[in-house]
């Protein structure tokens, strides 16, 4: 059983890193978020693993359902004009900030492991899935709900946004 454990793992994590290539190196912005998409499957694979099969459905349920969903709407809903903000910029420049914006928080966190272990648990505690519900509906309901409500007036501005565009475009409303 260790053996297939072993190598779900190396599965999922060819997924994730796949994925986030895919999302990261693709100039669509569809394209992406497929890449986008696919890592988060492959995390949610990665709570199945540590038997986590809750999170795992959460996973799938709120990022890759709605989350991306509401990420589509706005690509689909919004138009990018051709050659963007970055056309004039140098490849090499940008990948250069790119790795510099990847190593300054590797490099931080890796700072910090380093120097300020955390006592680890040798069995982690198993939380009921009545108490994690009961928690985050209890104390955590505020944050719980804020979320929802961001995510609400971000799809409702996209659509906004749209709006405006388009009444520009036709000559205003008639």
């Amino acid at each position: 059983m260790e053996v297939l454990a072993k190598i779900a793992f190396g599965v999922y994590t060819l997924v994730i890193l796949g994925g986030s290539v895919v999302a990261v190196s693709s100039s669509s912005l569809v394209r992406a978020l497929i890449g986008l998409i696919t890592t988060l499957i492959g995390v949610a694979g990665m709570y199945l693993l540590l038997a986590s099969p809750f999170m795992a459905f959460m996973q799938l349920l709120i990022y890759v359902g709605a989350v991306s969903v509401l990420v589509f709407f706005a690509v689909m809903l919004t138009r990018a004009e051709k050659g963007g903000d970055e056309s004039g910029r140098a490849p090499m420049k940008r990948y250069v900030y790119g790795l510099a914006a990847t190593m300054a928080p590797a490099a931080i966190l890796g700072w910090l492991v380093m120097t300020k272990p955390v006592d680890s648990v040798s069995m982690p505690v198993e939380v009921p899935i009545k108490q994690l519900g009961q928690g985050l509906l209890g104390s955590y309901f505020l944050p719980f709900e804020l979320i929802s409500v961001v995510l609400m007036v971000a799809m409702a501005g996209a659509v906004l946004l749209v709006w405006e565009k388009r009444g520009q475009k036709t000559g205003g409303d008639k």
